[in-house]
């Protein structure tokens, strides 16, 4: 009977290591997925300030490939929810994962935006028209993303914190950008489809900065099981 016993509790250790180590190969993958997404970010900046349609094309055409990690992801979940049946703090590092696949297949969606409005700007010979500084806004965008990976793989939900309040300076730059593109638009009517053109770029970044607040949320839901989507920032202190 001794024996009987060790063989069960060294079964149970085995299945524990191996829990663990699916756990950590998924958070992993999202860092991975992750890693991709902020790419493709860049690269569509880069390529609507530089005008590369070569660069550009391949932005739209890599969308596919962060759509598949997402379904991937998504059904490695399922096998582990099905097969494991978690529970406390690992049912919510899986939920975690599961939402912020989601934000981060759509933030791969704005960069392909981008990429496909610069394309437009670019072959429409419409860039000698009125600009609009975005480098600013692109790049707190980017820092939301970047540090939410970061919070995420360092299980980090103080930064995280920090970084939800952080949404409200992408925001202001929207907010700004608009202001000067209405200014432009009802002082020459020529220069509407540029304008318009330019505000979907920059509601693509600012789309960039709430869905990586999103994943900020969800590693202090990851963390510390409190979701603080929708409360005021001294309530989710």
């Amino acid at each position: 009977m001794p024996n009987q016993f060790l063989s069960r509790a060294s079964m149970t250790d085995h299945t524990s290591k191996q829990f663990d180590a699916e756990l950590e190969a998924v958070r992993t993958r999202v860092l991975q997925m992750g890693g991709l997404v902020e790419q493709q970010v860049v690269k569509a900046m880069d390529s609507l300030y530089s005008g590369d349609l070569q660069a550009i094309d391949k932005v739209i055409a890599d969308d596919h490939q962060v759509n598949a990690m997402e379904v991937d992801l998504d059904e490695a979940c399922g096998t582990i929810i099905a097969k494991r049946q978690p529970a406390a703090v690992d049912l919510r590092l899986i939920i975690a994962v599961i939402k912020t696949i989601t934000d981060l297949e759509r933030i791969g969606d704005e960069a392909e935006k981008i990429a496909r409005m610069a394309k437009l700007m670019h072959t429409a010979e419409r860039m000698h028209l009125p600009r609009i500084e975005m480098k600013h806004v692109a790049n707190l965008a980017l820092d939301m993303l970047r540090n939410a990976l970061d919070a995420f793989a360092r299980l980090d939900s103080e930064a995280a914190a920090e970084l939800v309040a952080k949404d409200r300076l992408v925001d202001d730059e929207f907010r700004s950008i608009l202001r000067q593109l209405i200014t432009f638009m009802m002082e020459d009517p020529r220069t509407i489809s540029r304008c318009l053109e330019t505000l979907f770029v920059a509601k693509a970044l600012e789309r960039i900065g709430d869905h990586s607040k999103n994943m900020a949320e969800y590693v202090i839901y990851m963390v510390e099981g409190r979701d603080v989507r929708h409360l005021r920032p001294a309530e989710g202190a």
